[in-house]
């Protein structure tokens, strides 16, 4: 018993230290961002403040509403900035 305990616990800190890397937290999914700047495929310039935004779980498109107008971008081609508040 003592060793599953140790073994548990073992693994929690292994799992905690692995979550350290990078800036995305753990259970955290929900992130607020305000200005947006983005390129389309004409080489045009999109830069507003973000009405609202979503991604898509199973691809790499960004779709983003900015001034009224909505855009689906891929994300190589949009940069979302989140303002410190």
């Amino acid at each position: 018993m003592k060793k599953r305990l140790l073994l548990a616990a073992a693994a929690l800190c292994a799992a905690l230290a692995l979550t350290a890397c990078g800036n995305k937290q753990l259970f955290d999914t929900t992130y607020t961002f305000n200005r947006a700047i983005l390129t389309l495929p004409d080489g045009t310039v999109i830069s507003g403040d973000v009405e609202s935004w979503t991604d898509f779980a199973d691809g790499d498109q960004i779709q983003v509403v900015i001034d009224g107008t909505t855009y689906l971008v891929h994300s190589s081609a949009i940069v979302l900035i989140a303002d410190g508040e």
